[in-house]
């Protein structure tokens, strides 16, 4: 009987089969959830460059076949292309620095508790700012600064602030306030608890704003040209002005090419400088 009962219970479903005896068997632990891919891959980053390799051997061919009277050629040459190109990128560039160096720090200290009632003045001001349409802003600065590129630039930042500002502390204030606690609970100091805490989890908000600056102040600083900063509205004012339709296509071509690079090169900051905890 004793035999029997044996044999019953080494028969018996599920007793020492099925998965599970299979699992235990073979030592493997619980499965691993799955991971989600990132936000921003490293695929998605190469198909934009291919594309705007693609739009500018385009717009290359085109002008190969395209008829270019003396008006065009003249406005064209002499390095006219290059030259406009160079100061577009260095008025993004100068701009977006200051706008940097203003919002970031504003944005810091306006989530600090002896600041905190200023915060919608100071996004009063920067709401302002980008409500007024870029042209009259600009026409007001050079009325009142002269012709000129510091009236641009400043524009410009005018313009692109309210974004890294906005999401700077929204970031910040976006904080778990028990990590904060953490931070303090362990001995370190405000300003640690700020650099090493409150920044890196507010860092993909922030970047984001970067993105959008980035990408607003390429746009409006074709609107430059009108107060003396250069830039490539002056190809794409020339081209209206004159009517000479590939002038005119290659101020506009080059302006959104740059436009889409400088996003895709936020897009690959934004990916590299994320902290290593957030890139799941």
């Amino acid at each position: 009987m004793r035999a029997a009962a044996a044999e019953g219970t080494s028969g018996a479903p599920g007793a020492g089969s099925g998965p599970a005896a299979e699992s235990s068997a073979s030592g493997a632990g619980p499965p691993r959830p799955e991971r989600r891919p990132a936000r921003v891959g490293w695929r998605k980053l190469t198909f934009l460059p291919v594309g705007l390799i693609a739009v500018c051997l385009a717009t290359w061919l085109w002008f190969e076949q395209a008829d270019l009277d003396a008006l065009s050629r003249n406005a064209l040459s002499g390095g006219q292309v290059s030259k406009a190109l160079w100061q577009h990128i260095q008025l993004t560039a100068i701009s977006t620095f200051f706008v940097l160096i203003i919002a970031i720090p504003l944005g810091i200290l306006l989530t600090r508790a002896a600041f905190r009632r200023a915060t919608p003045v100071a996004m009063a001001f920067a709401n302002t700012g980008q409500a007024t349409p870029a042209i009259g802003l600009l026409a007001l600065l050079v009325i009142w600064l002269g012709i000129g590129r510091r009236a641009a630039l400043i524009g410009m930042v005018l313009y692109a602030v309210l974004p890294v500002l906005s999401n700077t502390i929204a970031g910040l204030k976006a904080n778990d306030p028990t990590l904060l606690e953490a931070g303090r609970g362990i001995g370190m100091s405000p300003m640690g608890v700020l650099t090493r805490v409150e920044l890196p989890l507010a860092v993909p908000l922030i970047l984001a704003g970067v993105r959008t600056a980035l990408v607003l102040n390429v746009g409006t600083a074709t609107l430059a040209v009108f107060g003396g900063g250069g830039g490539l509205g002056v190809l794409i004012t020339t081209g209206i002005t004159n009517q000479r339709m590939p002038v005119l296509v290659l101020g506009s071509v080059l302006t959104v090419v740059l436009a889409l690079l400088v996003d895709w090169l936020a897009s690959l900051a934004e990916l590299l400088l994320r902290p290593r905890g957030l890139r799941a």
